[in-house]
């Protein structure tokens, strides 16, 4: 129990942090979507950001993931943060180089042709996150959550400031004192370059927060171990690349395969993007648990009772991630008064229960990952994810046309549940982890009834009050359910048990 005591105390630093940081970032939706309201912005935007995953993706090259992995061999673990550190920045440099240059060709390519500029500031926003990226892991591994969170919230809170200052008040400043010394750097209509200026400056405050640690690597690669990072890396990579087709790309086919064109597409893209973002609260659970598990597991896996441990943190992730998913679809209602302040948005709300099962998906994909990790076949992931990436790109190409953001939603939800269930399949077969499987896929379907239960009385009493009751009833029964069934195992929880009899 200590071993899940200590992942849980992890998480909550650690998915705290990230939390709060993601939130207050996610906080900038009602704003932006309203700071852009009648006009193809806000798509605009979207678009730039499903592109900068790919391209973080490959200058990453999984090396945060085998950072994990090789500091645990003791014959490399001085070299590991020198070797895979020095590896990265030249990397990173090519990188920045190559996508400077080619910035009209790339903008072109995702439908922005006539801002080659949003690419270019793209560029170094990677280029310092992908910098920065493996002295927040060296936080991670050593136990370090406090100024990992500092450093994370900070930033973000920059951000807003920025954003806001940007697109609020240098507009208001020109209009009464178009002379003024703050606008050296303000142009009106440059929109969506001020909100990715914003996040560059935040990238930069990032690295210089993170100076000591990065200032610990030494410039010496160690060749033997830099081989096998690569060989460990490649596979990931692929399936970090593939997986952003899974989640990102789909905005870049929405825009290209859509039926309409020019700003009524981007438009699409721009609805699709805000109510996605109501699926934040399994997204950021899944993401705090990552930031997490992903050290644990490995730390962990020496143990002789790992595969009882990882069955046990699956079955509370999968009670969480369940109740969240009520959180969300029942109180639908409040969340877009809260996140999308442009009712014209509102029409794409009914891919938001789509995306939650989606992301439930992909939070238990995840957790299942650990299999391939450990027993070093990270070429298995990389398969799973191009089934994931083929499912994707097929369902977008051949229904995009037809149903807009519904097929996105749809093929986020099928991609994710078809890697779920091979990885559980392959997995069992090469590390068999005891998972309760029966009981989890019935907490999930029980919730996926309870939604519908809820849809369906709602269509027959309307009344916001009347929703957000029965919303209140169904979340608290689901969780009175659990608590019932899953009772010894909330009793040896520490700080829970003392409250359950």
């Amino acid at each position: 129990m200590s071993s899940i005591k200590k992942l849980a105390g992890q998480t909550i630093w650690y998915g705290a942090s990230s939390i709060f940081a993601r939130l207050l970032n996610y906080m900038l939706t009602p704003y932006l979507t309203f700071a852009f309201r009648k006009t193809p912005d806000y798509g605009k935007m979207s678009l730039v950001y499903a592109l900068i995953p790919f391209l973080y993706t490959l200058v990453l090259f999984g090396f945060e993931t085998a950072y994990f992995r090789f500091i645990q061999k003791k014959e490399y673990e001085k070299d590991v943060y020198n070797t895979v550190s020095s590896s990265l920045i030249i990397s990173t440099a090519i990188f920045t180089v190559l996508t400077v240059y080619f910035n009209h060709q790339i903008a072109a390519f995702i439908g922005i042709a006539n801002h080659p500029e949003y690419i270019t500031i793209s560029a170094f926003i990677i280029a310092f996150d992908a910098i920065s990226t493996l002295p927040f892991a060296k936080l991670r591994h050593d136990g370090r959550p406090r100024k990992f969170a500092l450093i994370r919230v900070s930033g973000i809170l920059l951000n807003i400031a920025l954003t806001f200052f940007f697109l609020s008040v240098c507009p208001a400043l020109y209009k009464k004192h178009p002379d003024s010394i703050l606008l050296f750097i303000y142009s009106a209509g440059f929109g969506v370059g001020y909100v990715l200026l914003a996040n560059l400056i935040q990238s930069l405050f990032q690295v210089l927060a993170l100076s000591r640690e990065l200032l610990q690597f030494r410039w010496r690669i160690n060749v033997k171990l830099w081989k096998e990072i690569v060989i460990y890396s490649l596979p990931l990579t692929i399936a970090g690349f593939a997986g952003v087709v899974n989640e990102t790309f789909d905005r870049i086919m929405l825009k290209k395969w859509n039926s309409l064109s020019g700003d009524a597409a981007i438009i699409q893209v721009g609805i699709y993007s805000a109510c996605y973002k109501l699926s934040i609260l399994i997204s950021l659970f899944v993401q705090a648990f990552r930031m997490g598990a992903e050290p644990f597991f490995f730390k962990q896996s020496s143990q002789e009772d790992a595969p009882r441990t990882f069955a046990r943190v699956m079955k509370f992730f999968v009670i969480v991630i369940c109740v969240m998913f009520l959180v969300v679809a029942l109180y639908l209602d409040a969340w877009k008064d809260l996140f999308i302040k442009d009712p014209k948005m509102w029409e794409g709300l009914k891919v938001v229960p789509i995306l939650l099962f989606a992301n439930m998906f992909l939070g238990i994909y995840i957790n299942l990952s650990i299999w391939y990790k450990l027993s070093h076949k990270t070429t298995a992931g990389a398969y799973i994810t191009l089934i994931g990436a083929a499912i994707t790109l097929a369902i977008n190409y051949l229904f995009i046309p037809r149903f807009s953001y519904m097929a996105c939603a749809w093929a986020t939800f099928l991609c994710y549940g078809t890697m779920m269930v091979i990885s559980y399949q392959w997995g069992q077969k090469s590390y068999r982890i005891p998972y309760a499987t029966k009981k989890l896929v019935a907490y999930m379907v029980i919730v996926a009834m309870l939604y519908f239960i809820h849809h369906f009385i709602t269509g027959l009493f309307t009344g916001e009050i009347f929703s957000l009751a029965l919303a209140t009833l169904l979340t608290a029964g689901y969780m009175l359910f659990v608590v019932r069934i899953e009772k010894k195992e909330f009793q040896k929880l520490p700080y829970v048990g003392k409250w359950i009899r």
